[in-house]
């Protein structure tokens, strides 16, 4: 990545400006993700695998369309490794929040993977010296007490979910992984050289996974492969690589609270498509969401 001392102030702005809109967009494109988990005619895992599947070709004829001058490929065992683990995180986000799903309710399933901030900012501090700012913490704080309200008239405590609820907060473990590995390694390689390779790591993963688990596999109907090509190619290649892209230009700290848009635009989805009601509620707890995005974008300049 190139010194930020030699970028001129106006180009780093503008730069950051763009990142930022990617964010938010792939943000937005991965809030579909829920809608297609729900619609989808196979199993958890195995919508988790087709999801990674289906997207490859795309993000390989992406990667292999790209220039060769200015790009570094991976070269080395240790290059491998490391595209490795991001797509160990990603197999271990989905197939751990799938999971989590069984075993508690999709409100507290989903809730406490979005924890994940509270993961990515301290890692991001202490492996990447990122600065962390009062207001930030603010931000983040008043971000992730948003998505508490938003979610919290079905979020329900009870000693029969701490099995699940823990495998929720799991993920957002497991997801804060995914990013900072990600952001760490944008600063050498493409976003479509990542995509592809964490994508293919994440495949192999899951495929097991799901056949092990007796999961459907493949869809019943052209319906049914129409949700899984969505996802992929909608929430997968394209919000999730907005994401991958906005991670090289971004802390890895904010990139991880501005996520927190996912949940509220998840929410607005749902009462859209699928006739689930948004009530008053949870229409504050988006506000609070993105007031403390902003703050959190204030105290991370």
């Amino acid at each position: 990545m190139p010194d930020a001392s030699a970028i001129p102030a106006d180009d780093a702005s503008r730069t950051q400006r763009i990142a930022l809109i990617a964010l938010l967009a792939g943000a937005l494109g991965i809030a579909f993700a829920p809608i297609f988990v729900r619609l989808s005619e196979v199993g958890p895992v195995a919508t988790g695998f087709w999801r990674v599947a289906l997207a490859a070709p795309v993000l390989a004829l992406w990667m292999g369309s790209e220039p060769r001058q200015g790009r570094r490929s991976p070269s080395s065992l240790a290059d491998y490794a490391r595209l490795s683990l991001a797509g160990l995180c990603f197999a271990g986000d989905l197939a751990v929040w799938h999971t989590s799903i069984r075993y508690t309710s999709v409100a507290n399933a989903t809730l406490l993977a979005n924890f994940a901030p509270l993961f990515v900012a301290p890692a991001a501090w202490f492996l990447f010296k990122e600065r962390i700012t009062g207001r930030f913490v603010v931000g983040m704080l008043m971000a992730l007490a948003g998505a508490v309200v938003l979610m919290g008239q079905s979020f329900q405590l009870s000693p029969d979910h701490l099995f699940g609820d823990a495998l929720g907060l799991l993920t957002a473990v497991f997801y804060a992984g995914y990013i900072l590995s990600v952001g760490h390694l944008r600063a050498e390689f493409s976003t479509a050289t990542i995509m592809t390779w964490s994508g293919v790591i994440t495949a192999v993963v899951l495929l097991p996974l799901g056949l092990l688990d007796g999961e459907a596999m493949l869809p019943a109907t052209v319906a049914g492969w129409l949700v899984l090509g969505g996802l992929a190619l909608f929430s997968h290649a394209g919000g999730q690589s907005l994401i991958a892209y906005a991670l090289a230009h971004l802390p890895a700290s904010f990139s991880s609270v501005s996520l927190l848009l996912q949940p509220a635009a998840a929410a607005i989805l749902a009462w859209i498509l699928l006739d689930e009601p948004l009530g008053t509620l949870q229409a504050v707890g988006a506000a609070v969401i993105l007031m403390g995005i902003l703050l959190a974008r204030r105290g991370s300049r």
